[in-house]
């Protein structure tokens, strides 16, 4: 009996349904189980499989991280390891919100087969399309466009994670085929933030953000969005990049006596709470007007993990408000 003919009363949904809401192919999701062991929990009716509300929420939780960019086998790691929310697990899969199916995507051209973006805007298909293509001058100007079109923080959130996201799932989906894509798209993307950030704005006592990578992780997309946002703001940032060292990071820290501190941690095992406590504690200033910076921590690494003394911002435009007040003081 194929799934769409599966009765409605054995309880739980079926593959395709589970992926008609994450807006993936429902072989993306029988991959995930394969692969990643992300399968329903329990097995109904003989073969048939139904999945309950607490496997959709992990199955969630891989889709928001391979949209940071994280390699499918480490989403997959922290999806299993995070908690399913209490109303998760206790709602009937009746409450649970229906997706619009997706539609379809042509085959992009002879580079291969089309991304399946769902209902995404119709500029991450092109820069899809243009990634495929290796097609550098087109890729370049679609980034440009949208970013122009939209602004900074939109064009981020809206047009170039979902993007990345769905080159992600094809690379996943296809026996890890398409690296030279990702990777071809994610240098484009940094050039494009970069050409459309401004000229650095002036040092500021006491105003400047120090954004940098935890000792271990390399990847430094968000951060460089983060600054070409606050580069438009007038904010004055000190960018480090990938990996600084623990040592480095205090001295940058001590030296430019920050307003704040934004750290990325891509995984649990490079987010170090005692790292982000410290860097929160630290002190400069004269005696009676001691400052200390306010420290972010940023990315999937850190969730499950709060650090005390820290703030962890909900997505890319809360840390630039978040910032932007405290720069602007």
């Amino acid at each position: 009996m194929s799934e769409s003919t599966e009765p409605a009363g054995t309880g739980g949904l079926t593959t395709g349904e589970v992926a008609r809401r994450l807006g993936v192919a429902p072989t993306t999701v029988r991959t995930w189980d394969q692969r990643y062991g992300l399968g329903p929990d329990r097995h109904t009716g003989g073969r048939h499989r139904r999945w309950t509300p607490a496997d959709v929420a992990r199955l969630e939780r891989m889709c928001a991280l391979t949209a940071t960019g994280i390699p499918p086998a480490e989403a997959a790691r922290l999806a299993r390891e995070t908690p399913a929310p209490a109303s998760a697990s206790a709602a009937p899969p009746s409450v649970l919100p229906r997706r619009a199916p997706a539609p379809e995507v042509a085959p992009a051209s002879r580079a291969g087969s089309g991304l399946r973006l769902g209902d995404a805007r119709q500029e991450c298909k092109g820069i899809a399309r243009a990634a495929l293509r290796l097609d550098a001058a087109a890729l370049d100007r679609l980034l440009l466009d949208a970013i122009r079109e939209y602004g900074l923080v939109a064009a981020w959130t809206e047009v170039i994670v979902p993007t990345l996201q769905a080159v992600g799932r094809k690379w996943e989906s296809s026996g890890e085929r398409y690296v030279e894509v990702e990777h071809f798209l994610s240098w484009h993307v940094s050039g494009a933030l970069r050409r459309a950030a401004p000229d650095t704005a002036p040092d500021r006592p006491g105003a400047s953000v120090v954004l940098a990578c935890v000792p271990g992780d390399n990847h430094t997309l968000a951060l460089e969005v983060l600054s070409a946002a606050l580069a438009q703001r007038g904010i004055p940032v000190r960018m480090f990049g990938g990996a600084l060292p623990v040592e480095s990071l205090i001295a940058a820290v001590r030296r430019t006596g920050p307003a704040a501190v934004a750290l990325w941690a891509q995984s649990r095992a490079t987010a170090s709470r005692p790292l982000a406590q410290h860097v929160a504690a630290m002190e400069w200033g004269v005696r009676g007007a001691r400052r200390s910076p306010l420290v972010l921590t940023l990315g999937p690494g850190w969730s499950g993990r709060p650090a005390p003394g820290t703030a962890r911002p909900h997505g890319l435009a809360d840390a630039v408000q978040a910032l932007e007040g405290l720069a602007t003081r």
